[in-house]
């Protein structure tokens, strides 16, 4: 049976599905920046000593990433340049463009003119937001996998219901009884178990599975 669920704990956010590159030269300096999807701390970690040992000739390379839903995990490393004029602003586009489960890293060829603070903070945000923009991802929302187990008499009024309400029938199995697996968005998912009792005269038992995000 349906659980009350706080609706508000839980939002949309962009899964990184496919990474990009984009590059940027600033008075001589050339500015790479490698974005790649990570969905841990240590797939985050192996992609940056990945690129470092790529790019192992170049005076930088600076990293960010966000993991988690609610960017529960972040680091950010300036790899040697100012404090704060690298990592933390790659870190601040990556949180401002609602992408999460990403990992980047900028590397600098340094072109032997000084950028100053702020040419810095420029160039590595810079750079990165224009690979973020080649990126793709996928709108995850949050929802509940749910059973729904019936007789035959009552398939044709929940199929209905469930078609008005654009839920795709993930899985189905017919036996002695109808058992559908579908998931609900969260904010229909207490509604939907009180009309799929109410179409089916309570024959119906309705089971929860789990609560994941999933693209709608």
């Amino acid at each position: 049976m349906a659980k009350e669920i706080n609706n508000q704990e839980y939002e949309d956010f962009l899964l990184l599905t496919k990474g990009a590159e984009a590059e940027l030269v600033e008075k001589k300096s050339r500015f790479i920046a490698t974005v790649r999807p990570a969905a841990s701390e240590e797939e985050a970690a192996a992609f940056i000593d990945e690129m470092k040992k790529k790019y192992y000739d170049a005076r930088h390379n600076c990293s960010a990433f966000v993991i988690g839903s609610k960017a529960q995990i972040t680091r950010s490393s300036d790899d040697g340049e100012p404090g704060g004029t690298a990592g933390r602003p790659m870190l601040e586009v990556l949180l401002g463009s609602g992408i999460r489960n990403a990992a980047a890293v900028v590397t600098r060829y340094f072109g032997g003119t000084l950028l100053g603070t702020g040419g810095l903070v420029r160039a590595y945000s810079g750079v990165l937001k224009e690979a973020l923009e080649k990126c793709e991802t996928a709108r995850q929302h949050f929802g509940v996998r749910i059973t729904i187990r019936t007789d035959y008499n009552t398939v044709g009024k929940i199929q209905y219901l469930l078609a008005g309400k654009n839920i795709n029938i993930e899985d189905s199995s017919y036996a002695a009884d109808v058992v559908m697996t579908v998931i609900a968005p969260i904010e229909e998912y207490d509604r939907l178990c009180k009309e799929l009792i109410e179409a089916t005269s309570a024959r119906v038992v309705l089971e929860e599975v789990e609560r994941l995000y999933y693209v709608r």
